[in-house]
C-alpha cells in the first residue's frame, strides 16, 4: 500500500489561488498605444479563441504542476507486505583493527604480496556475505573504536562497510580493549546464548583507555564469547641493496603481536585463539567459525519500504519542459508574426 509520510503538505493546495487573490498585482505603467487598423484587430480577435484555448491549458498544466510538486513533498512511500525475519542465528560482532600496522604487505596471494587490510577485507566480506540469518555488526578501531554499523540482518550492507574501511579512519595506534568494551556494550542487550565477537588485529594495545583483559572480563561476565584472530606473516624478506640478494634477510613483521594477551582473552571468555598468517589460513579459521551452533531466537517480521517520490517530480520536470517550450514558441511567433506587432 501506499502511504504519505508528510500528509499536512496538502493544505498548500489553494496557496496560488491565496496568493492571486491577496498579493497587489503588478502595475503596468505602459503609455496606452493608439491602433485604428480595423483590419488587424479583426484578425486578433478572430484568433481569440485559440489563445484563450491555449491560456486555458496552461493554466491546467500549471495547477497539475503545483500538485506534483506537493505530492512529492508530502514524501509518497511503498509499504510491502510483511517479511517474515528469520527466527534463528547469532548476534556476531565483528571488530577489525585498521591500525596503521596493517598496511604491511606481507600477506601472500599467488606471487604477490598484498597488504594485510586488503585480505582482510576480501576474507572477511565472504564471511559476512554467509551471515544470513545471524545479526551482524562491525567495530572499526585504531587509536579509538567506533561502531561502522550496529547488528543488523542487512549483511550486504555490513559487507560493504568493511570493505570501504580504510586505515589510518580511526588513528594510527591499536585499541584493542577498547574494541572489546564497545562490543560488550553493544551485545549485552541480546539473548546471552547468542552473543559473539570475532576480534582481529596484528598488534597489541597501544591506545585503549581500559585494558584489554579488564574488557575480556567484563565480557566474561556478561557471557559474550571473544574469538581472537592474529593475523600476519611469521617471516618477511627484505631485499638488499638495490633490490638485489646481497645484504638481503629476513624479519619477523609479527613481532608486536602480543599473542599471549589474544590467547588469555580468548580462553577467558569461552573462544579461541587463531593465527592467520596468509589468506588461505585466515579464510580456514572463518570456516571454523561457521560452525559455531546458531540459537534459537525471537521470529519478527518487517515491512519493505520504496519512496515513490521521484515520480510526481519527474511528471513535475516534464510539464516544466513542455511550459517552457511552449512560451519560447510563442516569443518566436511575436517576433516574426507581424501582425502581432500591432
Amino acid at each position: 500500500m501506499i502511504t504519505w509520510l508528510w500528509p499536512w503538505v496538502g493544505l498548500l493546495l489553494p496557496l496560488p489561488l491565496l496568493v492571486r487573490r491577496w498579493w497587489p498585482p503588478a502595475r503596468n505603467e505602459l503609455t496606452p498605444l493608439r491602433a485604428p487598423f480595423f483590419d488587424d484587430w479583426q484578425t486578433l480577435e478572430q484568433s481569440a479563441d485559440g489563445v484563450a484555448g491555449g491560456a486555458r491549458l496552461s493554466t491546467l498544466l500549471l495547477w497539475l504542476l503545483w500538485l506534483c510538486l506537493l505530492l512529492a513533498a508530502a514524501r509518497p512511500t511503498w509499504i510491502g507486505e510483511p517479511v517474515q525475519l528469520p527466527a534463528s542465528g547469532r548476534d556476531l560482532m565483528l571488530a577489525v583493527d585498521i591500525s596503521g600496522s596493517m598496511r604491511v604487505e606481507d600477506m601472500q596471494v599467488g606471487n604477490n604480496l598484498v597488504r594485510r587490510v586488503d585480505a582482510v577485507k576480501a576474507v572477511g566480506a565472504e564471511f559476512i556475505e554467509r551471515r544470513r540469518g545471524d545479526r551482524v555488526g562491525l567495530i572499526l578501531f585504531g587509536s579509538n573504536a567506533y561502531v561502522q554499523s550496529p547488528l543488523s540482518f542487512d549483511v550486504a550492507t555490513v559487507e560493504r562497510f568493511l570493505r570501504e574501511a580504510q586505515i589510518g579512519f580511526a588513528g594510527q595506534e591499536t585499541a584493542i580493549g577498547d574494541a572489546i568494551g564497545l562490543a560488550v556494550k553493544r551485545l549485552r542487550e541480546r539473548p546471552a546464548e547468542s552473543r559473539v565477537l570475532v576480534l582481529l588485529t596484528d598488534g597489541q594495545d597501544t591506545a585503549s583507555s581500559i585494558d584489554p583483559l579488564d574488557a575480556a572480563r567484563l565480557a566474561q561476565g556478561l557471557g559474550i564469547r571473544v574469538y581472537t584472530i592474529g593475523i600476519g606473516a611469521d617471516q618477511l624478506a627484505v631485499p638488499g641493496i638495490f633490490g638485489s640478494s646481497f645484504g638481503s634477510r629476513r624479519v619477523n613483521p609479527s613481532a608486536d603481536l602480543d599473542e599471549e594477551s589474544l590467547q588469555a582473552i580468548a580462553e577467558m571468555t569461552g573462544g579461541r585463539y587463531f593465527r592467520a598468517r596468509d589468506p588461505q589460513e585466515l579464510a580456514g579459521i572463518y570456516q571454523l567459525l561457521d560452525e559455531l551452533e546458531p540459537v534459537t531466537l525471537d521470529g519478527g517480521t518487517y515491512r519493505p519500504r520504496q519512496a515513490l517520490g521521484h515520480w510526481p517530480l519527474l511528471l513535475a520536470l516534464l510539464i516544466s519542459f513542455w511550459l517552457a517550450a511552449q512560451h519560447g514558441v510563442q516569443l518566436h511567433r511575436q517576433r516574426t508574426d507581424p501582425a502581432g506587432t500591432h
